[in-house]
């Protein structure tokens, strides 16, 4: 079955292996591959970051869930379901979010730019750190690979990517994207 395409399903089926991956978690101190955080501040991340960009870019507020120190996977599942029900709802389509640095869109297209292809590529990360299968879905990382490799300059020097790690040249998609980004694929938990 082909990857959905319209926000909506994009976001319900790349939150929802997120979410198996959070459910699967059995240490959430354990080192993850963004150097200095731990599988906590990867669901952190995720949780923390994009309600104020709603919130500053739309006047949408998301509703508040369990904390990520208290309950990473209460506070993940709550953030998800309370985003999916926005993309799910005709009437949100119509809001427009603006900010300094992308300008002004519509709130679907902003998530799915923005946000759910964040959770895409820290499904990775989250994933290798607690030994749950890493692999990215094919066709969505191929899709994205190739529209990122476009602006390589202009998302280096946005600062939210490392150094490009090289990687062989008939690496897997999953392996060619995360050394894009700027982490090793070869990174493994210290044991």
């Amino acid at each position: 079955m082909p990857f959905p395409t319209d926000p909506a399903g994009r976001h319900w089926a790349i939150a929802g292996v997120f979410t198996d991956k959070v459910l699967g978690v059995n240490d959430w101190d354990v080192p993850s591959p963004v150097p200095e955080w731990t599988a906590r501040d990867v669901v952190r991340h995720l949780v923390e970051w994009f309600p104020g960009f709603l919130a500053s870019g739309a006047g949408v507020h998301l509703p508040e869930g369990p904390s990520v120190d208290d309950d990473p996977a209460g506070a993940w599942t709550s953030q998800t379901t309370a985003i999916q029900a926005l993309l799910d709802d005709p009437a949100k389509a119509e809001i427009i979010l603006e900010n300094r640095h992308i300008g002004a869109m519509p709130l679907p297209q902003a998530i799915d730019q923005f946000y759910t292809a964040d959770v895409f590529m820290h499904t990775w990360d989250l994933a290798r750190a607690t030994g749950q299968r890493d692999r990215l879905d094919e066709e969505f990382a191929t899709q994205m690979f190739a529209g990122m490799e476009q602006y390589d300059e202009v998302l280096r020097t946005s600062g939210q990517y490392g150094p490009r790690v090289p990687v062989p040249d008939d690496a897997d998609i999953t392996d060619r994207i995360i050394g894009f980004i700027g982490r090793d694929p070869a990174w493994r938990p210290p044991s």
